[in-house]
């Protein structure tokens, strides 16, 4: 299974598999997951109970298709995505960094989220 891919993403594989051991979403509070790319962003709700999506955020939306995958880009979809959690009612998730470094484009985007109002 890890035998094609390069380094980079074979390290950030083993971290993810190693985080989702102890980061699980519930009812209360689900888990807010990041996937980052050269080009774009994406958030998702999960609860993990379920199996179920509750909420996402992507900047392949129309909306936000003209935000840029950097931390002020990030920032802004975080706020952004903070306020559908809040229509949405939910206030608490568990944060999943799925493998990236909490640094720059996921931090930005966590800190955005938790400027809108969530609990992490």
């Amino acid at each position: 299974m890890f035998k094609k891919m390069n380094d980079k993403n074979r390290k950030r594989l083993h971290r993810k598999i190693h985080i989702r051991k102890s980061v699980y979403g519930t009812a209360d509070r689900p888990r807010m997951t990041v996937t980052r790319s050269n080009k774009n962003i994406s958030v998702q709700v999960i609860n993990d109970d379920e199996g179920k999506t509750l909420a996402s955020i992507s900047t392949l939306e129309k909306e936000f298709a003209k935000i840029k995958p950097n931390t002020e880009g990030a920032a802004q979809l975080g706020e952004a995505f903070g306020a559908r959690l809040k229509e949405k009612k939910i206030t608490k998730v568990v944060f999943d960094r799925n493998g990236y470094l909490y640094h720059g484009v996921v931090k930005a985007l966590a800190d955005g989220t938790r400027k809108a109002g969530i609990e992490f």
